[in-house]
Order: C-alpha cells, then structure tokens, then sequence
C-alpha cells in the first residue's frame, strides 16, 4: 500500500481547507518524482484533490510558491549538518547536502540556482557560510566576496546537476557516452591534449569533479587568509633600531658624558 504522502488527496477540497504548508509538500513530492510541473496550478489541484484555483488564496503567484518550496528545500539541507564541525568541516557538510537535496527535487535545485528566496532558511545558510570563512580569518569587504564565492560556485554546480536530470534519458546516455566515443575520435594533430588524456577524461566521475571543486573553494580561502597575513606583516612598521653593540660601545669609551 503507498504512503499517504505520496498519493493525492482525493476529495475536492476548498481553498480555505488548503494550509500553505500542505501546498508545499504537495509541490516537492510532484517535483520528487522528477517531474518539471511541479509549480503549475492543473498538477498540484491534481495532487492536492482540491480546486487548482484555490492554491492562489495562499500564493501570490507561481513565481512565490517557488520561492517558499524553495527554502524548504534549504531547510532540508541544513537539518544535515552535524553540530560541532569546524569551518571547513561545515563548509563540506553544506556542499553534500545541496547536492544531494538538489538531486531529491531537480526542478528546485535547477530553477534556484540563480534565484534568493529571501527567506528564513536561506538567511541561515548565508549565517552559515559567513561565520565559516569568518572562522577562517577573513572579516568585512573579504569574508563578503568568498561568501559569495562559496554560495553561488555551489549552486552553479548543484543546479547544473540537478537540471541535467530533467533532459531525456537518451540525452543523457547520448551525452555521457561521447567522452568515450567522440572524443576518443578527434583529430590527435588538431587536439592532442584531448587525444593524451582520452582515457582519464573518460573516467571522471561526477563525484571527483564535486570533490575537486569543494576543496578548492576551501583552499582558496585558505590562502586568501595567508595573504592577507603576509600582507599585514609586511606592512607592520618597524620600531626604533638599536645601533650595533660596537658602536654603542665606542660611543661610551669617546663620550666623557656630563658637562
């Protein structure tokens, strides 16, 4: 027998029996099951058994249900995170969760890749990925831009993910197949960097590339704190110099001192 989330309402209900929140989970099981409409109004009358109308008593427009489910999403993220970790260890622990939150709902994570809901849970993660770099060594002007840095380098990767599992089965396959067969195939004289690395480029996963760019984004804040403290050292006025101990000396002996 399924759940009972996963199957639509089936009487026809009225908009003032419709909670804001049955909305949304109505929304994410539609977009759970990979399908692209999971904000137009004909669908989630479908799924809620109610009048499609009625979703609008509750949301302004389409665009504002996406932004709410949206942070839901977020949310789901940050129930993820283990308490106690460090700063790089929450930084990783944010990453994992996006993607795989991301992947859960792709028509989400795809359409938030450049959006802000402006809501609470995406100030959280903002907080979140401020104090990390804040952790780090970084303050004012600099923690601002390497937050930026890590939030939108994440949701570029996360929505292009996400939006790749919307295409076509045999787009993908189509796709996933050419490291290995066009590009095994290119002119070695034309592209002979392509030609010496045919077999590695056919061999990276998904979850390497994810890694590799987690970590950079971590070393680059990494040494963006050590500059800043070479710079600071560097830039630290030295105190009065000492004469040399021989001069010092000579000086004693010659000076008969006093008037």
């Amino acid at each position: 027998m399924p759940k009972p989330s996963d199957t639509p309402a089936r009487s026809r209900r009225a908009g003032s029996q419709l909670t804001p929140d049955a909305i949304i989970e109505a929304s994410l099981r539609i977009a759970a099951r990979g399908s692209e409409d999971a904000f137009t109004v004909r669908r989630l009358g479908e799924e809620l058994g109610a009048d499609p109308t009625a979703i609008y008593r509750h949301f302004r427009d389409k665009d504002e249900l996406l932004l709410s489910v949206a942070d839901r999403t977020l949310g789901e993220v940050l129930d993820s995170i283990p308490e106690g970790l460090d700063w790089k260890g929450r930084l990783r622990a944010l990453a994992d969760g996006s993607l795989e939150v991301a992947l859960k709902y792709p028509v989400v994570g795809s359409t938030m890749a450049s959006r802000t809901t402006r809501r609470p849970n995406e100030f959280r993660v903002v907080e979140l990925i401020l104090g990390a770099v804040m952790e780090a060594g970084l303050d004012g002007a600099e923690a601002a831009v390497h937050y930026r840095m890590v939030g939108d380098s994440l949701l570029a990767y996360v929505g292009q993910r996400a939006a790749y599992l919307l295409f076509d089965p045999d787009v993908r396959a189509a796709d996933e197949a050419s490291w290995s067969r066009e590009y095994r195939l290119v002119d070695a004289q034309g592209f002979p960097n392509i030609t010496r690395l045919s077999t590695q480029l056919a061999e990276v996963t998904d979850d390497e590339i994810f890694l590799a760019r987690v970590e950079a984004l971590i070393t680059a804040i990494e040494q963006r704190v050590e500059t800043l403290r070479e710079h600071r050292v560097a830039s630290t006025p030295a105190g009065p110099q000492a004469p040399p101990r021989g001069r010092v000396e000579a000086e004693a002996v010659t000076d008969p001192g006093g008037p």
